[in-house]
């Protein structure tokens, strides 16, 4: 035989053992790599020090093809602000927030069950075989959430490529990477990872060149290790989002602003309207909802103001919750409505349905509606005002006062019977009577009197803390006088004056002498801490000590005074 076809020949058995060894390595790394991730929240703060890489943070994430364990190694001066997992479509997730000294921003890291960068481009690889393999229609990827249609019909071509690539994969680990293809090919991608993360409120796509970034609720603003493909990537995302829900967006109508059918609420631009590029906002919709409970133990209110607050609603007051943007304004008032008695019938009116009652309350939740791509259908928040008035509602809630017209039916409504809740945007108790007093909204001076409790929700955006700034009532002049200031420097919620009409009221219109009001506060407060000792903190099982407490208060004065569990017999 020739030298040269004997040299061939030893070079090409040289390349094919090699290839088996890496193909061999390959089938090892993933089983070793894909373990089941141990889903809990769990905090680790560290400093540390690794070895020196030229890439920046963006540049390093970048560089690599998909979210894989290797980039949530530590850069050389990069701190581990929190560490924590869970689980998005069955895929488990682990979350890295590393400061870095390269950017004054924390980012935010998503790390797939520790997939490796090798396995990461042999499933890309498998994920543009599949887009070429099964063609989809529209319906099918709207409906994708309800069906599970795209993922049988994924299912077969799937499962070809990942035993063609990982023949000696078991059973778990198949199962966990057709999910991540599947959610990698349909859907919002890697988008949809964010989604599961109950930490956060707003995702937020500025372009296919930025990452996608995150509001955190302990870190506020951070970038993350998502990027998107292209600009239609974004288009396309915006557009599935809208068409499940009726919505449109085209060059023509280049702005979106729609409630998902989850609750979540998005806003979409198309360039050249955002002159970087097309945008998605995504607001979340908050899974569990916060309770009087949650608000005590944070430290966002304390049980002395929570009873005062109690005690108006319990004999129906109505009361305005102000503040800032994102300060907690819906949220508190989804908190007090845990004090309504459950013998009431309760209507709410919100743009974005947010709010969360015990199932067992008489309540009616109503939504406004955007009108149509021609312009029609559109409900209002007034027109749902007007029409809750025609149904008897014992307690009213809305979402937001913005309007002149608004605010006349509001307090028509007080002034008329109803006890009515609802949020404002004003900084202070001061600010929220002329704001309603004065143009545009213009409410007479004389009927302001006929709201009896102002609360003030403030959010520090340095620090991130949320409080109860103010606890105020509105006298008969229509000035707001404080009874409870937040102190900043003591990080407290104090008395600052005497009542001079909310105590005159409940006692004129409930027969109670100041020591009977007194003696009543205190009874709350208990009921308040027993609910924080307990850990009583979801919406139903707050609002059934609430209606215990209505409907047998020394029965629960009894689990009360022994600090013992109210559910345990039940």
């Amino acid at each position: 035989m020739p030298k040269k076809r004997k040299k061939v020949i030893k070079n090409n058995r040289s390349k094919n053992n090699k290839s088996k060894i890496s193909e061999s390595k390959e089938k090892k790394n993933v089983k070793s790599s894909v373990k089941k991730a141990t889903v809990k929240q769990n905090v680790n703060i560290v400093g540390s020090t690794v070895k020196k890489n030229n890439l920046s943070r963006e540049e390093f994430t970048k560089k690599l093809p998909g979210l894989s364990e290797e980039e949530g190694k530590l850069k050389e001066g990069e701190v581990l602000l929190k560490e924590y997992s869970y689980t998005a479509n069955n895929i488990p997730i682990t979350i890295k927030v590393i400061k870095s000294p390269e950017s004054y921003v924390p980012y935010y890291t998503v790390i797939l069950s520790r997939i490796s960068e090798n396995t990461a481009i042999i499933l890309e690889r498998i994920r543009r075989e599949i887009a070429t393999q099964v063609s989809l229609g529209i319906l099918d990827i709207v409906n994708v959430k309800d069906t599970g249609v795209i993922e049988d019909r994924f299912k077969e071509a799937i499962d070809l490529l990942l035993l063609k690539y990982f023949p000696d994969v078991d059973d778990e680990t198949l199962s966990f990477l057709r999910a991540y293809l599947v959610q990698k090919s349909l859907g919002l991608g890697d988008v949809e990872i964010l989604m599961n993360d109950s930490y956060l409120e707003e995702i937020a796509i500025n372009n296919a060149r930025e990452p996608v970034w995150v509001y955190h609720r302990l870190f506020g603003w951070l970038k993350t290790n998502i990027f998107l493909e292209s600009e239609e990537q974004v288009k396309h995302y915006a557009s599935m989002m809208g068409r499940k829900v009726g919505r449109q967006i085209t060059l023509l109508e280049p702005l979106m602003d729609a409630n998902l059918d989850t609750g979540d609420r998005v806003n979409a631009t198309l360039m050249p309207i955002s002159l970087k590029g097309n945008t998605i906002t995504l607001r979340k919709f908050a899974s569990k909802p916060w309770t009087i409970t949650d608000f005590i133990r944070s430290n966002t209110i304390n049980a002395n103001a929570a009873s005062l607050i109690w005690l108006g609603i319990q004999y129906e007051l109505s009361a305005l919750i102000a503040g800032g943007t994102a300060a907690g304004k819906t949220s508190m008032l989804n908190a007090l409505a845990n004090f309504f008695p459950p013998n009431q019938r309760i209507i709410s009116i919100e743009d974005t349905h947010e709010l969360q009652l015990p199932s067992f309350l008489h309540w009616l939740p109503m939504i406004t509606r955007l009108p149509n791509p021609e312009g029609k259908g559109a409900v209002s928040m007034l027109d749902l005002l007007v029409n809750a008035l025609r149904q008897r509602p014992d307690r009213i809630l809305v979402g937001e006062i913005r309007r002149k017209q608004e605010a006349e039916v509001l307090f028509e409504a007080i002034h008329t019977g109803h006890s009515v809740y609802a949020t404002v945007h004003a900084n202070s108790a001061k600010e929220t009577v002329t704001r309603l007093t004065n143009p545009p909204i213009s409410v007479p001076k004389t009927m302001m009197p006929a709201l009896q409790m102002i609360i003030v929700q403030y959010r520090n955006r340095r620090s991130g803390l949320r409080r109860t700034f103010q606890v105020a009532e509105v006298t008969e002049d229509a000035d707001a006088n404080v009874l409870l200031q937040y102190d900043a420097g003591k990080d407290f919620l104090g008395k600052k004056n005497e009542s001079k009409t909310m105590l005159n009221t409940l006692q004129l219109y409930t027969g109670l002498s100041r020591k009977e009001i007194d003696k009543d506060l205190k009874e709350k407060q208990s009921v308040l801490k027993y609910l924080v000792k307990q850990n009583i903190n979801s919406v139903e099982t707050v609002g059934t000590i609430m209606a215990e407490y209505y409907t047998n208060k020394d029965n629960l004065m009894k689990f009360v005074s022994k600090n013992k569990n109210f559910f345990s017999n039940k």
